[in-house]
C-alpha cells in the first residue's frame, strides 16, 4: 500500500507540474509543502488552474466558494487525498 501512495503522489505532483508549466522535477515536490507562498510559490491564479485541471481529469467540480479550499491546496499530499475520496466517492465506495 506504501507504494500505492507513493505512485499516487508522483501522479499528482506530475499533474501539478505539467498543469502549471512549473520548471521543477515532480519527484522533487515536497508532498507537505505548502503550495501557496512558501513551499512552491503558487499564486491565487495558479490554484486556480490547478482546480481546473484536478476537476477536468478527476471528474468533479471544484467549486471557487468552497469554504475547504484553503485547506484542499494547502499541499499537495491533501489534493491527493481529495482526489482518492472523490473517487471512491463517484464510484460508489
Amino acid at each position: 500500500q506504501l507504494a500505492q501512495a507513493v505512485d499516487l503522489l508522483e501522479g499528482r505532483a506530475e499533474l501539478l507540474v505539467q498543469a502549471l508549466n512549473l520548471e521543477v522535477v515532480p519527484a522533487e515536490i515536497d508532498p507537505t509543502a505548502q503550495l501557496y507562498g512558501e513551499g512552491l510559490g503558487l499564486d491565487s491564479i495558479d490554484i486556480l488552474e490547478l482546480a481546473l485541471e484536478v476537476s477536468r481529469r478527476y471528474g468533479f467540480q471544484l467549486r471557487s466558494d468552497d469554504e475547504n479550499n484553503h485547506l484542499i491546496f494547502q499541499s499537495l499530499r491533501l489534493v491527493s487525498a481529495l482526489t482518492v475520496r472523490q473517487n471512491l466517492h463517484l464510484a460508489g465506495g
